[in-house]
């Protein structure tokens, strides 16, 4: 039986009105050597404004991920929020999975654009594609933020317990969720307290599963799983610009002690921020905290609670 209606997709229409309604449209852009980028871009990019581009996770979609702030984020920014590669418009036909190779990729988007400089948040997986623009373009970066992102990982934490699952078939099994118990899971390791949508009826998630992770499954758990080859912090370059690491407490995905190791790395060119009682879907579970930390770090450089 043909399925005629879809809160997933109803959803990700609001968000789609909520963007465009924030002053930005959808465009598509073609690299020109087998790779094709989705990106939001302001309709009309305001001088006086300062630059921002929003990296979304793994998981929902950009939308979903940046739809709660967008519409205060564009009051102050000329917003920017790309679809990474194998998600939402992107795609390629090269054979690079790395966050070096999603930076690049971003990076000419941004080019292609005449943006000339630019602020980076990263949620997650995100955040390793921001640092990666922190490394490779230091005069086009002014600030970077890092939520919740493993970046200082190294191969050998999987062998040595940091992670809740030590396997990277699985975990990549869990974070491409193909069935609604493994959405469950996944939902219980990104919050700290399981939202309404743990309990939901396995028709409701998988209307979930087809609208948001059907796509790519391979490409994206190959992308998870190059995040740890041959990672070594003493091998990590480390970024000039300010940076706020902002990180869950009770982080099951990235442990905290991976944004501690983060603070370390970078010294004092480095702000950390707890949210308390958050998991690693703290802008989801405390969203106008993370918002407060963010903007002003963004126009202040002095988010509150920093450690």
């Amino acid at each position: 039986m043909t399925q005629c209606f879809s809160l997933t997709e109803t959803r990700n229409w609001c968000y789609r009105s909520t963007f465009t309604g924030s002053g930005l449209r959808s465009t598509i852009i073609d690299l020109k050597d087998g790779t094709i980028m989705h990106c939001w871009i302001p309709k009309i990019q305001t001088e006086s404004k300062p630059n921002l581009l929003l990296i979304h996770g793994l998981g929902a979609n950009a939308l979903w991920q940046w739809g709660n702030f967008i519409r205060n984020l564009t009051q102050h920014f000329n917003i920017y929020v790309p679809d990474l590669v194998f998600f939402g418009g992107s795609y390629t036909t090269r054979p690079e999975r790395t966050e070096a190779f999603q930076a690049e990729c971003v990076m000419k988007v941004m080019e292609l654009k005449c943006v000339r400089s630019v602020s980076v948040v990263g949620l997650s997986y995100g955040g390793f594609v921001a640092y990666s623009m922190g490394v490779k373009y230091r005069e086009f970066v002014e600030k970077i933020v890092i939520c919740g992102s493993g970046v200082c990982l190294e191969e050998k934490d999987i062998k040595d317990g940091i992670f809740p699952i030590s396997d990277l078939d699985e975990a990549a099994n869990i974070l491409v969720p193909q069935t609604p118990q493994k959405l469950r899971e996944l939902v219980g390791f990104a919050f700290f307290r399981a939202p309404l949508v743990a309990w939901l009826p396995s028709c409701l998630l998988l209307d979930f599963i087809n609208a948001m992770c059907r796509e790519y499954v391979q490409e994206k758990k190959e992308l998870i799983k190059a995040i740890a080859k041959d990672r070594n912090l003493s091998e990590l370059p480390k970024i000039s610009k300010p940076t706020l690491i902002i990180w869950g407490e009770q982080d099951l995905v990235f442990p905290l002690e991976l944004g501690h190791r983060l603070k370390r790395h970078l010294g004092d060119n480095a702000q950390i921020v707890i949210i308390k009682n958050a998991g690693h879907a703290f802008c989801a579970e405390k969203a106008k905290e993370f918002y407060n930390v963010l903007m002003s770090f963004l126009v202040d450089s002095k988010p509150p609670g920093q450690r």
